[in-house]
């Protein structure tokens, strides 16, 4: 039976770590120079309706490194730009290549082209989720904590699909969430409701959000496609040193790109001794790397 990847609640807890360390582990082996050819003769078609420079490279290379083919497509050069129906498109595309992975505004979009395909589909981004965004994260928290298990995890800034797939994660692992966002911009209340508050907080306040945390992310404050928004709201959630002094001496710090300097984060932060962006974005394609291999093999 096919398998789809549309939220991290598609994956069991055990799924999850399995496929962090098999990322782990497929990253020490390419920076060995260990050829894989798992998934020769294998085509993965990117569909995205965003632009993007970590999330299309990384599964093009991924593929590429593995053995694999890739065909990539904006909307405007299908046929969906002329409003075939999804599901035609879908059924097609299950003829043609392995896998889908899409890049979308619309998490129903994904969802529609799962239901109608008989290959695996990959949610890339949409406005709801982010998955393989927040999987590579955890991949980089692993390697520089040695677990997840029992840490603090925090989130401040916007309430957006990055934020929704850390919750979906935190129902399936044993860390705690807190999340701080700016009133009016918090995490959307289904998404909320699945999470067992236990282990996933909502504050309002930035600093008891990072106190004692070890780990920190953030992200940029208006999404692609959003209504700007008044940043006067978000400034006092700004990735600062000030705010950094609030979490363990050895906390990290994450952005998942690109970033805005002086927004939601500063040059100092972002360029500090805790930062591990550069390494987070690396993990996408390893991590990317894992996915694929299990979706397709």
């Amino acid at each position: 039976m096919k398998r789809d990847l549309l939220t991290i609640l598609d994956l069991s807890s055990d799924e999850i770590v399995k496929l962090i360390e098999r990322a782990i582990v497929l990253k020490e082996r390419w920076k060995k120079g260990e050829k894989n050819t798992f998934l020769n003769r294998k085509i993965l078609a990117l569909i995205f309706e965003k632009p993007s420079t970590r999330t299309r490279v990384s599964f093009e290379v991924a593929m590429y490194q593995m053995g694999g083919q890739v065909i990539f497509l904006t909307k405007d050069v299908t046929q969906m730009s002329r409003e075939e129906p999804t599901k035609d498109t879908a059924r097609v595309l299950s003829r043609y290549v392995d896998a889908i992975a899409m890049r979308t505004y619309s998490q129903k979009l994904i969802e529609e082209m799962a239901k109608w395909a008989s290959i695996p589909v990959i949610n890339a981004l949409s406005d709801k989720y982010h998955p393989c965004q927040v999987l590579s994260d955890l991949m980089t928290v692993k390697e520089y904590k040695g677990t997840i298990e029992n840490l603090k995890i925090a989130w401040v800034g916007d309430g957006n699909n990055v934020a929704h797939s850390w919750i979906n994660a935190a129902i399936r692992l044993d860390f705690t969430l807190y999340l701080a966002c700016p009133k009016g911009h918090e995490p959307d209340a289904d998404v909320l409701a699945k999470a067992n508050k236990k282990n996933v907080v909502l504050t309002h306040d930035p600093i008891s959000a990072v106190k004692d945390a070890d780990v920190i992310n953030t992200d940029v404050w208006v999404s692609m496609g959003e209504k700007e928004k008044k940043k006067s709201d978000f400034f006092p959630y700004q990735l600062n040193i000030n705010l950094l002094k609030h979490a363990k001496p050895d906390a990290i710090v994450m952005h998942c790109l690109p970033a805005h300097r002086e927004e939601e984060i500063t040059e100092e932060v972002l360029e500090g001794p805790q930062s591990v962006v550069f390494d987070q974005a690396e993990n996408k394609l390893h991590l990317h790397k894992a996915v694929l291999e299990w979706l397709l093999t």
